[in-house]
């Protein structure tokens, strides 16, 4: 079993007490890692304040160098990283070693970035007004950051706050979620060994309302918060003099018209993005369109994918599908499909639970009002209905009050740009699942989806400001 310190001012330390972690499978204690009380919320942000100088001062190929290290550590030790995902949040073996993989690409192209600082020369000649003169922008980091991460990628999500806080030059103090809370310490370690400065990255696991007292402090200058929109958009009231980024949930949609091409391919990748970890992704396929002339074909060949796709053990090597992070969230998904029911909607597959093991489920012509098409699900539940016309998928897609991401299965060049222009989310991905992610791309979304984008580049552009310095020419 693990045990772990708080990581504060580049140092393990303990705690008042420990919070106890759990395996979501077959409930056992996995871990116990030290619990941060309000004094040792304070030492971390004041040791991020006192780091500030030395974070700012790193030359970009310093900051650069730091990260490549951190990456290279992190493939050496994917399978460890990989085992404490598998235990602490139920996450399929095979997924939790593609995490590590993407947590090292993280940290990589963060490095990228690192390595080109943003820096713009304007010539202001060409009004009266700046004549003879000519300035140049430089973007500065914003100082001490607060970023909060979820369980469901609890080292990829942490290392998409970590890397670019190291490449802006920002100190930052992070809270991971308290059912998976060792990959962020681990990786807070790797940093520290890899060259940041002590102070510079801070890890400290407790409850949210304890994690207040980090966010009334005025010394932070950003918080990035991953999580829920029901959080997120109350931070974001409260915080209203501060920066603010936010990625939130979202009930992902995805399209299927007649030329999408081989329908059992489709399915079978569309069920990975609905069942893969559960649903607990915030871009896990939730809510099926597909067209009415192709509907029958498609129904059976995504049941057939779903009543296949392999849940189970998260140990095991073929699993996909493991538990749900609690029992609690079993019984909610329950009623949700219960309710659905109720109002008029058809099960495609047998409903299977047993505590927080909930077997892929498909649901059919679910209707707008109900929980599992309107809210998100977080859970391995798929919804499905029928449409007439690309612009009805298009209305039925944008009526939601999330816009993450969304998915269009068309070669038709001419669909793809309407979609393209009229679709109110973050990404519309083109012959594939919403699911669908690069980390170095801009990730985000609208509406109750959250404000500002991740990927390493945006990221770092969201921890620092633009400073302008006017020169006088000659």
């Amino acid at each position: 079993m693990r045990e772990l310190g708080l990581f504060v001012a580049g140092a393990w330390q303990q705690g008042n007490g420990a919070i106890t972690v759990h395996s979501p499978y077959d409930g056992r204690e996995v871990a116990r890692v030290a619990r941060a009380g309000r004094a040792h919320l304070a030492a971390a942000l004041d040791a991020a304040v006192a780091a500030r100088p030395a974070m700012a001062a790193l030359p970009p190929h310093r900051r650069a160098a730091i990260l490549e290290k951190a990456a290279a550590e992190v493939a050496h030790r994917r399978d460890e990283l990989a085992q404490t995902m598998v235990e602490e949040a139920g996450k399929p073996l095979t997924l939790a070693r593609a995490e590590a993989d993407r947590c090292a690409e993280t940290f990589a192209d963060s490095a990228r970035v690192a390595r080109t600082p943003y820096g713009e020369l304007i010539d202001l000649g060409g009004f009266a007004s700046g004549d003879g003169r000519t300035a140049l922008l430089r973007r500065f980091p914003v100082g001490a950051v607060v970023g909060i991460t979820p369980f469901n990628f609890p080292l990829n999500l942490v290392a998409h706050k970590l890397g670019p806080a190291v490449a802006a030059g920002c100190p930052i103090v992070l809270k991971p979620a308290s059912q998976t809370p060792s990959p962020a310490l681990l990786l807070a370690g790797i940093l520290h060994e890899a060259g940041v400065p002590a102070g510079g990255v801070n890890v400290v696991p407790c409850g949210g309302a304890q994690a207040a007292a980090l966010l009334d402090d005025p010394r932070v200058r950003l918080v990035t918060f991953t999580g829920s929109a029901a959080v997120g958009w109350d931070l974001k009231r409260k915080l209203w003099d501060r920066k603010v980024a936010l990625e939130l949930g979202g009930n992902a949609a995805v399209i299927v018209e007649p030329d999408a091409g081989d329908l059992e391919a489709v399915a079978r990748r569309i069920a990975g993005g609905a069942y893969a970890f559960a649903g607990q992704s915030c871009i896990s396929v939730q809510r099926v369109l597909v067209h009415e002339s192709v509907a029958a074909d498609f129904r059976e060949a995504l049941a057939a994918a779903t009543a296949a796709f392999p849940a189970g053990d998260p140990a095991g090597q073929e699993t996909l599908c493991g538990p749900m992070i609690t029992p609690g969230d079993g019984d909610r998904i329950e009623r949700w499909v219960q309710d659905a029911e109720s109002r008029g909607a058809r099960c495609l597959t047998p409903w299977r639970r047993e505590r927080s093991m909930v077997a892929p489920v498909l649901l059919d012509r679910v209707p707008a009002g109900a929980a599992v098409w309107s809210d998100e699900a977080f859970a391995p539940v798929a919804a499905l209905r029928s449409y007439r016309d690309f612009d009805e998928a298009l209305a039925i897609v944008n009526d939601s009050r999330f816009g993450l991401q969304a998915g269009v299965f068309t070669r038709d060049v001419e669909k793809i740009q309407r979609a393209f222009a009229a679709l109110e989310v973050g990404a519309v991905i083109q012959g594939d699942m919403p699911s669908w992610r690069s980390d170095p791309m801009p990730y985000g979304g609208v509406k109750e989806s959250g404000v500002g984008r991740e990927g390493p580049r945006f990221a770092v552009e969201e921890m620092t400001e633009p400073r302008l310095l006017v020169l006088r020419n000659g």
